[in-house]
């Protein structure tokens, strides 16, 4: 069973204010096998809904959209569809900022500025271990 089909894909879904940061993470998760992008938000507002409606596994969040803190984001995220991966992607990376995001429900947290191939391959680790579990 070598074949990757489409139900062995991990949905990934980005919500960045800078639209450069969206399209660098979109090109380098597009070229991990098993990933598809199958949504962007530029802002929190109706962020939730396209995330939850796109069926993303996996959600890449910057922790400031618009000059707010994305913490409602990602609480919410976390109650609606608890199996989505959270992984806060952001220039906000004090040690009170992680703390707050995991308290939110994030389940990785990475400084955008010093571990942005580190967030890449923690989503790469995350696809090859999705691809592997046997078929339901």
């Amino acid at each position: 069973m070598d074949t990757v089909t489409s139900t062995s894909s991990s949905k990934v879904y980005l919500v960045d204010d800078a639209v450069e940061v969206r399209r660098r993470l979109a090109r380098l998760l597009a070229a991990i096998p098993g990933v598809e992008i199958v949504g962007e938000s530029e802002d929190a507002d109706g962020a939730l809904q396209s995330i939850l409606t796109s069926h993303a596994d996996v959600a890449v969040l910057d922790l400031r959209l618009a000059g707010k803190t994305n913490f409602a984001l990602i609480e919410a995220l976390s109650r609606a569809q608890p199996s989505i991966v959270k992984i806060i992607l952001t220039n906000y990376s004090g040690a009170a900022f992680r703390r707050a995001c995991v308290a939110a429900g994030a389940d990785f947290f990475f400084d955008k500025t010093s571990e942005f191939d580190k967030a890449c391959r923690t989503i790469k680790s995350i696809v090859n271990a999705r691809a592997a579990r046997p078929a339901e």
